[in-house]
């Protein structure tokens, strides 16, 4: 599908990657562009129409999708990350509940309500946002590594059921992004505008999955090996 002429739904899109993407969608012609928010009051975009939304509230997701039910491109960016302790910590259970509901159930929940009004012609899609840790190993990212590989797998099984109707479906899987999300983290960081043009970039193309920085790539090419990344990271090193 082309992204001029499309109409955009882009979940968390009050700043950062969300934002990005809202601001390329539109820069590429595409003829409407929703940007799924918490508070639309406090979000004022040049083009972009802000609508209420809560991946987290089954409601909320469905008024969403009444309201925007021209969509035909949804771009599942909406998450959540937490520092653990460690895999084991006393609060992980409850700390990997919470991630989860936006993380995992949050794409699922978005995805089955847009998922029966995108088109089916080839003129419909798909973008879920992943992460590089689906595939490495950080303990005090437990929680959120589960979240992530667990959206991946339910992203290859959509893929799967949405293809007899032509509608794509696009995997991104980049690791830390130069956004407020990140801005405690001092290690190199992807830039936003460059992973969301890489994204639209593979869905034009028909492709179904984005590795968007060079750990990524790297991280993907250690898995058929004796002793992958996600196993020893010290591998990714040497």
């Amino acid at each position: 599908m082309k992204i001029r002429n499309s109409v955009v739904f882009v979940t968390g899109a009050s700043r950062g990657l969300g934002l990005a993407f809202a601001r390329e969608a539109l820069a590429r012609g595409a003829a409407k562009v929703y940007a799924g928010v918490r508070n639309p009051d406090g979000f004022h975009e040049p083009g972009i129409v802000a609508v209420k939304l809560d991946v987290t509230d089954p409601a909320s997701v469905a008024a969403a999708a009444q309201i925007a039910s021209d969509v035909t491109l949804l771009v599942n960016n909406a998450g959540i990350a937490e520092v653990s302790e460690s895999p084991v910590a006393q609060n992980v259970e409850e700390q990997a509940r919470r991630i989860f509901e936006t993380n995992f159930y949050g794409v699922m929940r978005t995805s089955a309500a847009f998922a029966a009004q995108l088109p089916g012609d080839g003129n419909g899609g798909v973008i879920n946002v992943l992460s590089d840790v689906t595939w490495r190993s950080v303990p005090f990212l437990a929680p959120y590594s589960a979240s992530k590989a667990a959206a991946w797998s339910y992203t290859n099984n959509l893929r799967l059921h949405l293809k007899a109707r032509q509608i794509g479906v696009v995997g991104v899987h980049v690791g830390f992004v130069d956004t407020d999300l990140t801005k405690d983290f001092d290690v190199p960081k992807a830039d936003p505008v460059d992973v969301v043009r890489q994204a639209y970039d593979a869905l034009e193309a028909g492709e179904s999955e984005v590795l968007a920085d060079a750990g990524s790539r790297e991280l993907k090419a250690s898995l058929s090996a004796t002793v992958p990344g996600y196993i020893d990271p010290d591998v990714l090193r040497a």
